[in-house]
């Protein structure tokens, strides 16, 4: 799950696990599919046993390459070859569109104040600061609900040539360093909302990036925004280079209401990626291999892996990028499954009415229907979900806003887990859902089992229950309703 990237635009287009159980085959031997793929039946079809299989094999790609699957490395190619295998072996037939991205390095990154160090990271894609540094008086962004969101945020503020000080929340950290160098400020900091440093962001493109922008601890953020003047140096790089996805679609069922599932495929390079988002995959290509290639369903299923996540939301949003306008017509919604196993695990589907009134506004029509089934769902099972907002940090976002309707399960991230949702659920409150999120202890060892299983089995859920039909209660529009709702988009 990244926390959004310039890319240049590829031609895109269409558009086995280890044996402990009798529901599980060996390794690129795919499982028999289901008789009735419907929700319930993919449901039961979709064991526990049969995901953690190809976790197995994606810890295991990981160690056997530096550690990761990253975008741009051999083990995400590897983790490609393992999916595409594993598809082929069900009868589908598969594409991998390559696309090609920004990837950012960076070397030196240092924060002074006149009397102390501070530790930075260098958020992705942040341009370099002079190689002496760059020297700022402190501008720190009032605090509320969405700080360093809005222009109005630094009403009365003289940004012109500092060093904005902003606290981590809601919108993106590109969205924040945009604001600020709107208003003429030199550099950006980012002070992390939870303990710990704040690494692995990103501004999501280097379109976006303006200005020096890196992230600093939720310890050090006190000190340094009261700093009367701060330097800042990053040596940073950006370059440009390729990935894929990994698409595959059912050769029955209507093509003018596709059911289109995904999970990114990649890691963070700082860890081998197994809730995030080896669990989603997991869970999107089990579904996959019990449905078959050629299932009895009423509409056609696209399934899908997307590379680059991490950097900017990359692969989701090229495939978008490239669809013709009959294309999007034709895809009757969206599900998206990143992070389903998280150590500390919520029970968490998509706002898509927005009833929460948090962050970001409703979905696509459509959405909070897709909502309900996975409210529902988890309901079936003595589980009472709550909603988690459409904030932009995962695959749905280039669908969302073409105005295709979206939904999915998410067990949490970075986001801390309360008192009443730790008494609901289980786990330990005040700590967030993921203590292991975009770290090196993304390991398998680490994944709640009990949540990737209830989890998988409502990814098999949602995806049966749209395959068999969009229309009714809980269906999204069609026809002259999907046109005339996706008319202002």
């Amino acid at each position: 799950m990244t926390l959004l990237a310039s890319f240049a635009v590829g031609a895109l287009v269409l558009a086995g696990c280890s044996s402990s159980s009798d529901d599980e085959q060996p390794a690129s031997s795919a499982p028999t599919p289901v008789a009735t793929p419907d929700g319930p039946g993919l449901a039961d079809a979709v064991t526990e046993a049969a995901v953690v299989g190809h976790l197995e094999q994606l810890e295991r790609i990981a160690i056997d390459n530096n550690g990761n699957r990253a975008a741009g490395t051999s083990g995400y190619d590897a983790s490609v070859d393992y999916v595409v295998d594993e598809l082929e072996s069900a009868g589908f037939e598969v594409e991998t569109p390559e696309f090609e991205f920004d990837q950012f390095t960076a070397d030196t990154q240092s924060l002074s104040a006149p009397d102390r160090q501070f530790q930075v990271n260098a958020l992705t894609y942040s341009p370099s600061t002079p190689g002496d540094g760059l020297t700022g008086r402190v501008v720190p962004a009032p605090k509320d609900d969405s700080p360093g969101c809005e222009a109005t945020d630094y009403t009365g503020l003289d940004l012109a040539g500092a060093v904005v000080v902003v606290d981590r929340g809601v919108c993106p950290f590109g969205q924040k360093q945009t604001v600020a160098a709107d208003l003429g400020a030199a550099a950006v900091l980012v002070v992390n909302n939870e303990p710990g440093p704040l690494d692995s962001g990103t501004l999501g493109g280097a379109d976006v990036a303006r200005i020096p922008s890196g992230g600093v601890s939720q310890e050090d953020g006190p000190a340094v925004a009261a700093a009367p003047e701060l330097t800042l140096t990053l040596d940073t790089e950006t370059t440009t280079t390729k990935s894929r996805n990994v698409i595959a679609q059912t050769k029955t069922g209507n093509a003018e209401n596709v059911v289109v599932a995904g999970a990114h495929l990649d890691s963070v390079p700082e860890g081998p990626g197994i809730n995030d988002n080896g669990s989603g995959t997991a869970a999107v290509l089990e579904t996959a291999l019990r449905m078959g290639s050629e299932p009895d369903v009423t509409n056609a299923v696209r399934f899908t892996f997307w590379g680059a996540e991490e950097l900017g939301l990359v692969g989701s949003t090229k495939y978008v990028e490239g669809l013709s306008e009959t294309d999007k017509a034709n895809i009757a919604l969206y599900l998206n499954f990143d992070m389903i196993g998280s150590h500390n695990a919520g029970y968490l589907a998509y706002d898509g009415d927005d009833s929460d009134k948090v962050g970001e506004p409703a979905g696509p029509p459509g959405s909070d229907a897709i909502e309900r089934v996975f409210v529902q769902r988890l309901q079936q099972e003595g589980i009472a979900a709550e909603g988690t907002d459409f904030d932009g940090r995962s695959d749905y976002g280039p669908f969302i806003e073409v105005g295709i309707p979206a939904g999915g399960v998410f067990s949490g991230a970075d986001e801390t887990k309360t008192p009443e949702q730790a008494t609901k659920w289980g786990g330990t409150a005040d700590e967030t859902f993921d203590q292991n999120y975009h770290t090196a202890e993304d390991t398998l060892a680490n994944v709640d089992r009990a949540a990737l299983a209830e989890n998988a089995s409502a990814v098999a859920y949602g995806i049966g229950t749209y395959a068999q039909s969009v229309e009714g209660q809980d269906g999204v529009p069609v026809g002259a309703a999907r046109t005339e709702a996706r008319s202002g988009e």
